[in-house]
């Protein structure tokens, strides 16, 4: 009876040792893994809740429902943050209705509506971030720096916004914008992301760097006092036509004058 009662005293203690040993497993595990981050998840989550919530009210009926596209707007599947902060904080987005070229405007979402509808659109697929400051102004430059930037700019954008990016006509009723008075950060957005016929440079084609480099000499350039006429600073264009009219043209008429007076003298 004894040899009973000790075997069923060890097979009963089995399961009270391996519920204590799961109890203890489950009490390090407790103390030692981190904590959930409860709070930013929900927090990332609402904004991205209300993204979608304000792109169904604002910008679905062009865009489509889930960011896919109609005839009407291109799709905004992988374009990224930084597109929609660029086209929102410059009001060109919400248009009022489908055009060859979205004007900049006012802008009339707030800072907290744009971070919210970037963080959906964010997720539709990978693109670029909205940048942080050092990248598009890292601070002082040296001339060197800047004589490059004016090189690339010249190479790159001058095609489109002229010589001092004070912007020119496109094909079709479109245009390059004006980069006089536009903030460095929409710069930088704008290169990355390409909005309507501008192209995408990416960071292996045009570093940070670069592009740092590329605003800063603009906004040296643009600091400068221009000439009092200055023929919208279009480049060798104005000027040539402007020595065609005005200055072979005011030869014509001296020339003419000189041929009246000499035809009176005799």
């Amino acid at each position: 009876m004894r040899f009973l009662s000790s075997h069923r005293r060890r097979r009963a203690a089995k399961p009270l040792m391996l519920a204590f040993a799961l109890l203890l497993m489950g009490t390090l595990y407790a103390v030692v893994a981190p904590a959930p981050q409860v709070a930013a998840d929900t927090g990332t989550s609402a904004q991205v809740a209300a993204g979608k919530g304000l792109f169904a009210v604002s910008c679905s009926s062009c865009h489509g429902l889930n960011g896919e596209g109609t005839s009407q707007g291109p799709s905004l599947v992988g374009v990224g943050a930084a597109a929609v902060d660029f086209q929102v904080t410059t009001g060109r987005m919400p248009m009022a209705a489908p055009g060859a070229q979205a004007p900049r405007k006012h802008n009339t979402m707030t800072r907290e509506e744009t971070d919210a509808l970037a963080a959906w659109v964010a997720t539709l697929g990978p693109g670029p971030a909205i940048p942080q400051k050092s990248q598009y102004a890292p601070g002082d430059q040296d001339a060197a720096t800047i004589a490059r930037g004016g090189e690339l700019f010249r190479t790159n954008c001058s095609a489109c916004h002229n010589f001092e990016g004070g912007g020119g006509a496109l094909p079709e009723g479109k245009y390059a914008p004006t980069l006089k008075g536009v903030e460095p950060i929409h710069i930088y957005e704008a290169m990355r992301t390409g909005p309507q016929q501008m192209p995408v440079f990416s960071p292996g084609a045009i570093p940070d760097a670069d592009v740092a480099s590329i605003i800063t000499y603009l906004e040296s350039l643009h600091a400068q006092p221009g000439p009092g006429f200055n023929l919208g600073g279009l480049g060798p264009v104005s000027e040539g036509l402007f020595g065609w009219i005005v200055g072979i043209g005011g030869l014509c008429l001296f020339a003419t004058w000189i041929a009246s007076r000499g035809a009176r003298a005799r």
